[in-house]
């Protein structure tokens, strides 16, 4: 089935998981402003590789390493928007290769990640950006990966309301599938928050009657507080997208993850009770733990 809305319908489906991290992994130096988007251009077989490490673990979508890749980032780095442009469509085709048997889905970064300071986990840039002037900056990517063929376009990690709102806009506006996955925290009370402290529930019931969104979740979230941000995400009605980091922190100035990883897939029977239907994993996250989770989903 193509039809990934189809398909959630029918029960779980298992995303893969950190593609960065695998890259890393594998000998390749992620450590740049462009991430796993360097190698788009620079060993284009390396993110075949990878994604097909994923599938093989028993991944069913594989992400596209465009997280990072706008045309914004690659000129910093002295590439041509033509040449950013061709290389953010190319991500599609070699998720396609890497995984061909499953959904791809075109990863859409916030507005934070092309800054690279750190700031989709704080979502501050929404204070001094308009959400029409985010709205202008995510068009061209999602226009891109949607004209290559992805299956569904995964915008992921926002951290605030204000950059919800602008996706929203977009995909309706394109008229392609998404699902929205915001970075989440959970305050002393128990509530699932964005990065930017509002109430998750608040901002995931903004996907509300967006027939575009066929999912809505959280990902590159502490493993201890998925479940709350899960409850959150289920209270929109829509089915839920989940997938953590290794609970591991980045510290964006050292450019490093700090912290000991603590993701554990006997949560993921508790996940789905309460909606989840995407369940996979982020950064830190390697196949061998697709492999277990894939093993709990069975």
């Amino acid at each position: 089935m193509r039809d990934l809305a189809a398909a959630l319908a029918a029960g779980p489906l298992l995303l893969d998981g950190g593609l960065s991290t695998e890259l890393e992994a594998r000998g390749h130096d992620v450590s740049s402003a462009l991430w796993s988007a360097r190698l788009l251009r620079d060993d284009p077989a390396a993110v075949v590789a990878a994604h097909a490490a994923f599938a093989a673990a028993g991944a069913q979508v594989a992400t596209t390493a465009s997280y990072q890749a706008t045309v914004e980032g690659y000129a910093a780095f002295g590439i041509d928007a033509r040449e950013a442009r061709r290389l953010i469509a190319s991500s599609v085709a070699l998720a396609r290769e890497g995984a061909p048997q499953g959904w791809v889905a075109g990863s859409v970064g916030p507005y934070g990640a092309m800054l690279a300071d750190g700031s989709e986990y704080t979502g501050g840039y929404v204070s001094s950006t308009s959400v029409a002037e985010l709205r202008a900056f995510h068009r061209p990517r999602m226009e891109l990966l949607a004209e290559a063929g992805a299956d569904v376009l995964a915008c992921e990690t926002v951290p605030a309301a204000a950059e919800v709102e602008a996706l929203l806009l977009e995909a309706q506006a394109l008229g392609v599938p998404v699902w929205l996955s915001l970075t989440a925290v959970v305050d002393d009370d128990g509530v699932a928050r964005t990065r930017r402290g509002e109430r998750a529930d608040d901002v995931c019931a903004m996907t509300a009657g967006v027939d575009e969104v066929v999912a809505v979740g959280v990902n590159c979230t502490a493993p201890d507080a998925v479940l709350p941000a899960v409850r959150a995400a289920a209270t929109s009605g829509k089915p839920v997208v989940v997938y953590p980091n290794s609970g591991e922190t980045w510290d964006a100035a050292a450019r490093r993850w700090t912290g000991a990883p603590g993701i554990d897939p006997a949560a993921v029977p508790g996940w789905l009770a309460e909606g989840a239907r995407l369940v996979g994993g982020c950064c830190r996250v390697r196949p061998d733990d697709v492999a277990r989770i894939a093993a709990i989903l069975r």
